[in-house]
Order: C-alpha cells, then structure tokens, then sequence
C-alpha cells in the first residue's frame, strides 16, 4: 500500500503479494514494549480485513488504533462522497474488531492539503476527534500545508489537528516527523532536532511504517526518486528506532490530545471532558 510503489503493484494486485505487515508489525511491537512505550496504530481497513488479530493483539497491548482510511488512496484524488465512503468502511472495520470507538485519523501521505477543507467536516461528522494529516511543509512533491500552525490547533469546525513535526530553518519548515526523513538524516541530526523542539516544550509527533524495518522486502522496479526514498537505509531503521525510544518519551496521540485541548479519551476510549474528570495535564 505504498504510494512509491504504486506505478508498479496496482491496488488489484495486493492480495497477489507477500503479506509482510504481521511480522513487520509485530517486531515494532517488540521494539515498544521493551521500552514499556503505547503508540497509535493508524491501521487501513483493508489490512485490518485480513488481518483482524493482529489488530487485536494491537489494541489489546494498550495502544491507539485510528485510521488510515481503507485502501490507501489519496484524499485530494477522492471526491467527497468517496472519501466518506472509504473512512466510513475503515473506521467501521477497526470498531467492531476493537469493541472501542476510533477517535484518530491520517490520510494516506498526508494528503489532507488546503485543496481539500471539505475533508476536515467528514472526519467531525463522523465522530473522529482529531487528525493527524497537516505536514506544514512545501518540501514535498505529494503533500504540504505550507502556512498552517506547526503546532496542535483546532480547525474552525473544532476538529483537533496534530500536524507532523518540523524545525524552523530560516524561513522553511524542515520535516523532521519520522519515515523517509527519519531513514535520510543522521540520527544525531534527527535527535538534535527533537531535542531542540523539547526544549521549546514542543512535543514531537513521530511515525514509521512497518515496513520501513523490512530490508530483505523485494525490490521492484520503479522511477529512481521513489526508489530512493523507498529502500533509502531500510537496514538502519530498527537500530534507530530502537535509539529512538530509549533517548526519548513516546505517547500514544490521544494522549497528547489531552494534554492540548480539553477533550481527553479515556482509557476506554470514550470523550470526556477535564471538567467533568476533574483532572489535568
């Protein structure tokens, strides 16, 4: 479901493949529990179909499952009754394998861009509390939303938005959130750029794909530029990430949420309210 790959496995042609997510998945899971750190799962309905245990394993680990949407498809390439259609899907999929409501959204590469305001209103009217699909950024060819906060802020709609985290280099807003960028930098860059965003009180929102910690997965024949940012240092990815968690302290998003805004999700994943809670960040 890579978007790099896409010009060479066509959706149609997934099932044909080697299903690498299960073991994949399952060492990010190793790798996080050897720390004692939650994450959010951001899981296509289309693996989940076919994979409902490890979605299950997922959650019962005491991390966030939200959603990906269902077949990875672009939300600036849908039309908006399409893209209802596949969130609907997904998030319906994810519940009723989880028995909990699914609060969190990331469209696929990020693809919620200043094309597509009409997007923000499907995820409130569905029920989701907060995305996380912003990259402030323009260094990239796919996505961007060059001029918006680097920072958590709520939509006019009062959806929450947890934008991807970049450093301020010059006038540029510098990716630094994870992935392709996370595999490029040297870790004493990446780590310096995460330290420096901590010492702003900034949080970091950080992610990896599992198969980003796959380096015998097969190659394929694709443009050079994909082929770089795809296979760029795969077999330097799990030591890094396993740097990652010990120099730092990871979340699941649901609980940034609630150290931002008042909205909190409880350990059962019901919407609550701090003033109703009695609690605080």
């Amino acid at each position: 479901q890579v978007e790099n790959l896409k010009g060479a496995i066509a959706p149609d042609q997934w099932d044909n493949c080697d299903l690498r997510v299960v073991r994949n998945t399952r060492r990010i899971l190793q790798l996080l529990d050897h720390q004692g750190t939650k994450a959010t799962f951001f899981v296509l309905g289309w693996i989940a179909e076919r994979c409902p245990s490890l979605v299950s394993e997922i959650s019962a680990g005491g991390h966030e499952i939200a959603s990906h949407g269902y077949g990875h498809e672009l939300v600036y390439k849908q039309t908006p009754k399409a893209f209802q259609s596949d969130i609907s899907r997904s998030k319906a999929i994810l519940e009723s394998i989880t028995g909990r409501q699914v609060f969190g959204y990331r469209a696929p590469s990020f693809s919620i861009t200043p094309e597509t305001p009409w997007a923000l209103d499907i995820l409130r009217d569905l029920g989701f509390l907060y995305d996380s699909s912003v990259f402030p950024t323009s260094f990239h060819d796919r996505y961007g939303f060059d001029g918006s906060s680097r920072f958590p802020f709520r939509f006019g709609n009062g959806l929450i938005e947890m934008p991807l985290s970049t450093v301020k280099v010059g006038k540029a807003n510098v990716p630094v959130a994870g992935g392709g960028y996370f595999r490029l930098y040297p870790y004493s860059v990446f780590r310096h750029c995460c330290k420096s965003l901590n010492r702003d009180g900034k949080s970091v929102v950080f992610y990896l794909h599992p198969w980003e910690l796959d380096p015998e997965q097969p190659r394929v024949s694709i443009p050079f530029t994909y082929r770089f940012r795809h296979y760029v240092n795969l077999k330097r990815t799990e030591e890094r990430l396993r740097r990652l968690l010990a120099d730092f302290t990871f979340v699941p998003l649901h609980e940034m949420v609630s150290r931002y805004f008042s909205a909190v999700v409880d350990g059962e994943h019901r919407v609550a309210d701090r003033a109703e809670r009695g609690g605080g960040c």
